[in-house]
């Protein structure tokens, strides 16, 4: 897999790419290990350069800025790719409700490829005041999931696509606020002084 073609194709050209992934012979480690891996660490790298190199801040929590901004992109590293891999499964799960053909490897597909532009825009953490950018990305993420499932990539049935995607995007958002919960109760200052 050419990672930086399958980027350029997925974020310049869905609706040809959708279809070439159906039938991609890509296996789910393989997704994980040359796709997404890589480019889930945009956004934490950035982050941790954005905080700890760029001088972002908290005045009198006392500690290393520097080890909490990078424990706190590891885990925000980790979280991404767990969450991504159960937005997934659960895609694949609901399935059967939306008279929809289940196959893991091809709901992990969507996941991931849908996750693309949120971990390319990821790059502005490196400047703390434009993280707020990831928006957009998060934004075209929705599209390229609801393109996805618009061109058959589960066997969806038109008239359920719509249903299926608003299932999917609840589920997607209550997977980005239960990772926003975890990062934050993790990091609270109190509890970071705790442990430094």
């Amino acid at each position: 897999m050419n990672l930086v073609s399958k980027v350029q194709a997925i974020l310049l050209k869905p609706n040809d790419e959708w279809t070439k992934i159906k039938d991609e012979p890509t296996t789910i480690q393989q997704l994980f290990t040359q796709y997404a891996v890589i480019l889930a660490a945009i956004p934490a790298a950035a982050q941790f350069l954005g905080w700890a190199v760029l001088g972002f801040r908290i005045p009198y929590a006392g500690g290393s800025w520097t080890t909490r901004a990078l424990l706190y992109a590891i885990f925000s590293y980790i979280l991404s790719l767990v969450s991504v891999y159960a937005l997934g499964f659960i895609i694949n799960a609901l399935a059967p409700n939306f008279s929809s053909t289940q196959s893991l490897p091809l709901a992990m597909k969507l996941a991931v490829y849908s996750m693309t532009p949120v971990w390319i825009m990821g790059i502005f953490n490196l400047i703390p005041a434009l993280g707020i950018l990831g928006i957009l990305g998060s934004l075209y993420g929705l599209y390229l999931l609801y393109l996805g499932l618009t061109k058959q990539l589960m066997g969806t049935p038109k008239e359920k696509v719509t249903g299926y995607f608003v299932v999917s995007l609840v589920v997607a958002i209550v997977l980005m606020a239960v990772v926003g919960i975890i990062l934050g109760a993790a990091f609270a200052i109190r509890g970071v002084m705790a442990f430094f």
